[in-house]
């Protein structure tokens, strides 16, 4: 049942893309939309909400056909089956990959060792549903009586990042109960968080799968020992909860065990935010809003798994970025939230792409001798174009972009969401064609700077032809935004297969928490 092993640089469409590079790369995007007026259209795809117009990219129809070939020949269809059926793909681990169960709202069994997991899935979300429910209504009372108006989500990398990133997003869905994070082992963090919070209205949440962690518990510990200032060992049940599977370190703790939400083995940790992981983003805008951010999940799952790669979402952003990072030698991306809400965003993705698929050697053990892994970075619009787009617009490096924007703002301000929709369409306008000598020199002009042209053409030259993807949804909802995260763990995923690694380990992480702990040790 394992995933089939295929060095992608020995298939035949490798050697056909590498032939069709060296016929095609000098080839702008003006010319390319010069010999195709509905190249736009050609080169775009619809689900629902969503709209990917993958047009200002440095490909043509045959580009397309050979990477969906690719696809074809590393067998991505069957890996996509095997995911979602419950085979063991993450190997070095012997798990199962199966964040999407999480989502499904099929009845069909998903056997796990012969165990249907589908029956579990529902009791924990019922279990989330009805304690968010009771914390939300104040019927959820602190040691004196009073209702909680604070949570605070205790955890590190997926137990922090993916809540806290949807927290953020979805503000607009807020209701009354103030939501923090804590992450780092950085004893500044945790003071900064607790100074200003009350004991008595304080819910704490400690995500971490083995109780074990070192930031986690560190953290946990201090809060407990902050929290026991003002009440006892016995009002610990009302304000402490655990996302965990080690039960006795979490009843060693204090916590009562009918407060303990479960993890399983076959969930990675930065995919884990459709788990009981996501306890706080259903406290934080109520259940009915996380179930919404599941379905939109699920929604993309159904999209990635039944269409043909040639329409299908996911796969062709997989196959466009392998296309700049194997082909271009396009080293790093950038994600662009044209949206405040998902100023997270970039960082989220960052530890899912990056500690996914930034390895070394392939499904057999063997060093690779091709580039896997893209640096991911970004931040939002407007705001960056103020910062760092100089070097994408006029720098030395190729960067692929993807821009995402909305078509409505949620706020209704009209007159702003005009202006941040034009910078949108404009970015994305400016790098795929620049601007010519000739229209320097007939800005120049126009300005009365005629006597600047020869001092100043060269530095206002744009050459253009820098790629992006524009990722265009109706509104932030919760829908679309399960929508969205759920299209990105499928593009790594695919990416993954069609490199020839495993993406659900980890190990890079591990040797530096080792020598901490060595260190530690030796003090």
């Amino acid at each position: 049942m394992a995933l089939k092993n295929t060095n992608p640089t020995q298939t035949k469409s490798w050697s056909e893309l590498t032939t069709h590079f060296h016929q095609t790369k000098n080839k702008t995007l003006k010319e390319l939309f010069n010999d195709d007026h509905q190249r736009k259209e050609h080169f775009s795809l619809e689900f629902d909400d969503l709209l990917v117009d993958f047009s200002k990219n440095r490909i043509t129809k045959k580009t397309i056909n050979l990477l969906v070939e690719l696809a074809k020949e590393v067998d991505l269809k069957d890996a996509i089956e095997k995911q979602f059926s419950g085979a063991i793909i993450n190997v070095t681990e012997n798990r199962e990959v199966l964040h999407t169960a999480l989502r499904s709202n099929s009845d069909e069994p998903l056997l796990i060792d012969g165990k249907d997991i589908k029956p579990k899935i529902q009791s924990a979300l019922r279990k989330i549903r009805a304690f968010s429910n009771k914390v939300i209504s104040g019927k959820w009372k602190g040691y004196t009586g009073k209702s909680i108006t604070d949570v605070v989500n205790i955890g590190i990398g997926g137990s922090d990042l993916g809540p806290d990133m949807i927290v953020e997003s979805l503000k607009f869905y807020k209701n009354q109960l103030n939501t923090h994070f804590v992450s780092n082992v950085d004893g500044d963090h945790v003071s900064e968080i607790i100074k200003n919070l009350n004991p008595e209205t304080t819910l704490f949440v400690i995500v971490s799968k083995t109780f074990t962690t070192q930031e986690t518990i560190s953290n946990a510990e201090t809060i407990k020992n902050w929290f026991l200032k003002s009440a006892t060992i016995f009002d610990i049940p009302k304000h402490f909860v655990a996302v965990s599977t080690n039960l006795e370190a979490v009843d060693n703790f204090g916590i009562d065990k009918s407060n303990v939400f479960p993890m399983w083995n076959w969930v990675g940790g930065r995919f884990s935010l459709w788990s009981a992981v996501g306890l706080s983003i259903s406290l934080s805008v109520g259940f009915d809003h996380y179930r919404a951010l599941l379905d939109g999940a699920e929604e993309m799952d159904l999209h990635f798994r039944n269409e043909s790669f040639d329409k299908n979402i996911p796969v062709i952003l997989a196959l466009i970025s392998i296309w700049y990072n194997n082909f271009y030698n396009a080293e790093t991306e950038a994600i662009l939230p044209y949206s405040q809400y998902l100023k997270k965003l970039p960082d989220y993705l960052q530890q899912a792409i990056m500690e996914s698929n930034g390895k070394s050697v392939d499904r057999n053990g063997d060093k690779i001798e091709y580039q896997t892994g893209t640096i991911i970075w970004g931040s939002t619009g407007t705001n960056m174009q103020h910062a760092f787009m100089q070097l994408v617009h006029q720098g030395t490096k190729l960067i692929p972009a993807d821009f995402i924007g909305y078509k409505e703002s949620l706020y209704g301000l009209s007159d702003h969401h005009k202006k941040l929709m034009a910078n949108y369409y404009g970015q994305i306008e400016a790098l795929a064609f620049g601007k010519t000598k000739e229209e320097v020199h007939l800005e120049l002009k126009t300005n009365g700077e005629l006597d600047k042209v020869s001092q100043l053409l060269p530095f206002k030259v744009f050459e253009g032809n820098r790629p992006s993807n524009a990722i265009l949804f109706d509104k932030l909802t919760p829908k679309s935004l399960g929508k969205l995260v759920a299209m990105y763990e499928h593009k790594i995923f695919a990416q993954g297969i069609l490199w020839n690694i495993y993406s659900y380990d980890q190990f890079g992480v591990e040797l530096g928490k080792e020598l901490a702990k060595k260190l530690l040790k030796n003090e």
